[in-house]
């Protein structure tokens, strides 16, 4: 009984200590912005929702608004900013509850809420239409918007964009989220998040670790972890190729032939429902193609951008 007493008690600080040496807590937000946020002008309140937004370029060009993926941030952007600011608008935000931008005031983080808020920052923006370019979760807001919108849009470009339905993602019915997942909000290594971004690059050895930091830090900004466990649960995908049918804005998907996270295969749905559209195939780059490679996968979205500037 004494020896069962001593385990028990052995197991247990075991358990603590592990559980100390894990623990991440959140960053202050004021060290986050010292590293992150270029000018304070860039906190722009919209719809309720303090924004990070970057807005560069000329003011009078066509305008693009680049849209990150889950877990991400517009800094994933900047190679691609800084290569079309000469000749276009180009604005990027943190959607709400991730990066430098605020929670969510209604806790509402549903695509709908999401496609209200990047409407209302156009409106703020003075910006009738645009080019959308969105990345994975990014690309479905993109598309999402262009179908609810089409006046606003002039452009898609979809890289890699989430939508359909997967395992664990029905149709109409939100995911059940494994309460393990709640576990980021208190345990984020930075090692695991490394762990976790490396299958969205073809060559690992392209994931800097000045990414992971960047990543892992803006992870840890206050409310971030409890704001992406929110979004998780409250995913509920609608069917895509009724919404994707009425898209008149010319579309280029563009893929990572080495994606291991949306299948190359789901470009040919995309093709099969959109009336206009056209697919560029990367075929060593993986799911962030914008990250992994910029300018070699800029070439084929600089093109197809310039042609309505013909």
């Amino acid at each position: 009984m004494r020896l069962l007493l001593v385990l028990t008690l052995v197991a247990v600080g075991a358990l603590a200590l592990g559980l100390y040496w894990l623990w991440t807590p959140d960053r202050s937000r004021a060290a986050l912005e010292a590293a992150y946020l270029d000018a304070p002008s860039d906190m722009v309140e919209v719809d309720g929702v303090w924004l990070h937004v970057r807005d560069s370029g000329p003011k009078e060009a066509p305008a693009l608004i680049m849209l990150h993926g889950f877990g991400s941030s517009l800094h994933t952007w900047e190679p691609w900013a800084a290569a079309l600011g000469d000749r276009y608008r180009v604005v990027r935000f943190d959607i709400p509850g991730a990066g430098l931008s605020g929670v969510d005031p209604t806790g509402d983080y549903s695509d709908e809420r999401t496609l209200a808020v990047l409407l209302a920052l156009m409106d703020r923006l003075s910006i009738e239409r645009a080019t959308l370019i969105g990345n994975s979760m990014g690309g479905r807001f993109a598309w999402r918007f262009a179908a609810a919108h089409p006046e606003r849009v002039d452009r898609l470009v979809l890289i890699s964009p989430d939508g359909f339905a997967s395992h664990g993602l029905e149709y109409g019915k939100r995911p059940n989220v494994p309460a393990t997942v709640s576990l980021m909000r208190y345990v984020l290594p930075r090692q695991l998040l490394r762990m976790n971004l490396v299958p969205a690059y073809a060559d690992p050895s392209r994931l800097s670790e000045a990414t992971v930091d960047r990543y892992h830090d803006l992870l840890l900004a206050p409310g971030v972890r409890d704001a992406m466990i929110e979004r998780m649960r409250q995913v509920e995908l609608v069917p895509p190729p009724p919404l994707l049918a009425t898209i008149a804005a010319p579309t280029l998907l563009l893929w990572g032939g080495k994606d291991a996270m949306i299948p190359l295969s789901n470009a040919a749905d995309y093709q099969a429902a959109l009336p206009d559209s056209r697919l560029v195939v990367l075929p060593n780059l993986g799911h962030v193609p914008h990250e992994e490679a910029p300018a070699e996968a800029l070439v084929p979205v600089a093109a197809f951008l310039d042609e309505r500037r013909e």
